[in-house]
């Protein structure tokens, strides 16, 4: 059981790197299942303190991860309508466009959003490119906390790479 614990923890480590830039895999939190289930193994001292705070950790960019596109709409000037343009974009431009459409799609939605407010082009640009730079930052944020997972994986499976095999 071991083994197939430590497999799919390094597998969800993995997912959850690659979720850093697809929304519809939390990927800090992926990342975070794959530490629980390697301090699940009965090879690993399990230590509460360190799956606690890498939890909290991982909830807290998840939630960071929804709101920093919209503060970067709200920042620059944007209404809740590209607020909600934002979000709507990501959405509908991942399921048509696929992974770019992560990149295309706040913006997009976020520009449509605020021009549906009878904002000029010109006007509604500066709240648009707000909303890129949040989804960009919360993606370059979720990337590195997944990442530091996996080396923390990494670093606690080796620590018990004994009591494995």
């Amino acid at each position: 059981m071991d083994i197939i614990f430590l497999i799919t923890g390094l597998l969800l480590c993995l997912i959850g790197i690659v979720g850093s830039f697809l929304p519809i895999i939390p990927g800090p939190v992926t990342s975070w299942l794959g530490i629980l289930l390697l301090n699940l193994t009965s090879a690993v001292e399990f230590n509460l303190n360190f799956v606690l705070i890498t939890f909290t950790v991982a909830v807290s960019v998840g939630i960071l991860d929804y709101i920093i596109p919209i503060l970067g709409v709200k920042k620059l000037g944007g209404s809740r309508s590209g607020q909600i343009g934002t979000t709507l974009g990501l959405i509908v431009a991942l399921v048509i466009l696929g992974p770019i459409g992560i990149i295309i799609g706040p913006f997009m939605g976020a520009l449509l959003g605020e021009m549906s407010t009878n904002k000029s082009f010109q006007n509604s640009l500066k709240p648009a490119f707000g909303s890129f730079i949040g989804v960009i930052a919360g993606s370059v944020i979720k990337f590195l906390i997944s990442l530091s997972f996996l080396f923390f994986y990494f670093d606690i499976f080796w620590g018990y790479r004994e009591s494995f095999f």
